[in-house]
């Protein structure tokens, strides 16, 4: 079935009603391994990780994502991190390949955050694959989508960004979603409109193609590491992460707030 034909099966949906997150669709990771030089340490609590009732967030009900200053997080990995954050994912619960994927979201503004929603192959990276439904490095007037592979990943991914009139920038609602087909491969869309497409022929100038495998979801807000530092250029006093953005995660400005998400085939 093409992905576009408004009928389909739904295959995995969150509305985040429940009042408290469905632990049986997600699982909430902790930090072990910290890659890209990001710096916060990923934790199960609720202070990183709640639902709203959403209406006065103009959503039905809501997770958020809510990073904190937490100075000498100690990870089981002996590291210690001066930021906590929360990433969820549906590994091992929901997998599949194919399907549209979609999310409506919004984000806060504030140089070097780094929230995403994505899409992760259950082998080894890069040569099971990512695709990057929406991320952004707080800069509220655009965000990016991308498609990862062998030959293809890191700064060498297939990426594009969407710019956002001011008055309806990444601090407003919305839907971020992809198309994934066999025929078609990826058309990205925001808010309905494509912005993005990456085929077959396009992936396999650089290598092979890695989107005919099962997938899993993943929400996370990371803070600061490479994305963001190619963006800012910031080092200083973290890596990717400015003052005036680690003043407003102290102030607990910084959220990430998902009102549902949707798999349909």
């Amino acid at each position: 079935m093409h992905a576009n034909s408004g009928a389909g099966q739904t295959i995995f949906f969150d509305d985040f009603t429940a009042g408290e997150l469905d632990r049986s669709k997600w699982n909430v990771a902790i930090t072990g391994e910290v890659t890209n030089h990001e710096q916060q340490a990923y934790i199960d609590s609720p202070e990183t990780l709640y639902l709203i009732s959403g209406e006065s967030e103009n959503a039905n009900g809501a997770l958020v994502l809510h990073p904190r200053w937490r100075p000498g997080t100690r990870t089981t990995g002996g590291q210690s991190f001066d930021f906590v954050s929360g990433r969820l994912h549906t590994r091992g619960r929901v997998e599949f390949t194919y399907g549209s994927i979609a999310a409506r979201i919004r984000l806060s503004a504030g140089v070097g955050l780094w929230p995403a929603f994505w899409l992760l192959g259950l082998g080894t990276w890069p040569a099971s694959g990512e695709i990057d439904i929406m991320e952004n490095v707080g800069e509220p007037d655009w965000a990016s989508v991308a498609a990862h592979g062998p030959g293809y990943s890191g700064d060498a991914g297939l990426v594009n960004n969407r710019y956002f009139p001011p008055q309806n920038d990444a601090t407003s609602w919305h839907v971020y979603a992809v198309d994934w087909t066999a025929a078609d491969g990826l058309l990205f869309r925001i808010d309905g409109e494509l912005v993005y497409r990456v085929t077959r022929p396009m992936v396999e100038v650089f290598g092979p193609w890695a989107y005919d495998n099962p997938k899993f979801l993943i929400l996370n807000f990371a803070l600061g590491g490479n994305y963001p530092f190619k963006v800012n250029g910031v080092r200083q006093p973290y890596f990717g992460l400015p003052e005036s953005t680690v003043q407003s995660i102290q102030r607990g400005e910084a959220r990430m707030l998902v009102d549902w998400v949707k798999v349909t085939q």
